[in-house]
C-alpha cells in the first residue's frame, strides 16, 4: 500500500467487496458488514438515486479546483459523496474541519453536484 490516502465512493467499496467475495467465496464479518452498507449508501434508496464512481471521481475532482478545498481532499470527498443539496450541509461538511467558506463557494458547491448528479 503506498503512503497517499486515496479516497472511494460507496459504490466502488460495493464493487470492491463483490469481486472479493467471488474470489475468496466468503467474506470476514467485517467485510459483510461493510458490503451491506456500501449496497445501501450506493442505492437509490438512501438519497433517491443511485450513486456512481464515475459520477464521484468528476465531482471530487471539479470540488478540488475550489480555491477552500485545495489541501483538504478529505472534506472535497466527503462533499462528493454526500452530494450535499443545502447550504446548511455544506457547511457542517466544513464545519468539522473549522474551515471558512464564503457563500460564494458554497453556491458553487451546489451548482457543481446539481450538475454532477443532475438535479436541480
Amino acid at each position: 500500500m503506498s503512503d497517499e490516502e486515496t479516497y472511494a465512493d460507496f459504490a466502488t467499496v460495493r464493487d470492491l467487496l463483490l469481486d472479493a467475495e467471488s474470489r475468496r467465496k466468503q467474506l470476514t464479518y467485517e467485510q459483510t458488514a461493510a458490503l451491506q452498507h456500501a449496497e445501501w449508501a450506493a442505492s437509490d434508496q438512501r438519497m433517491g438515486y443511485k450513486t456512481d464512481p464515475k459520477v464521484y471521481q468528476d465531482l471530487l475532482n471539479a470540488v478540488l479546483e475550489i480555491d477552500v478545498f485545495q489541501g483538504h481532499d478529505d472534506l472535497a470527498a466527503k462533499i462528493a459523496e454526500l452530494l450535499p443539496e443545502t447550504e446548511d450541509a455544506v457547511r457542517a461538511v466544513t464545519a468539522s474541519r473549522r474551515i471558512s467558506v464564503s457563500d460564494g463557494d458554497v453556491q458553487q458547491v451546489l451548482e457543481l453536484v446539481a450538475q454532477h448528479v443532475g438535479f436541480e
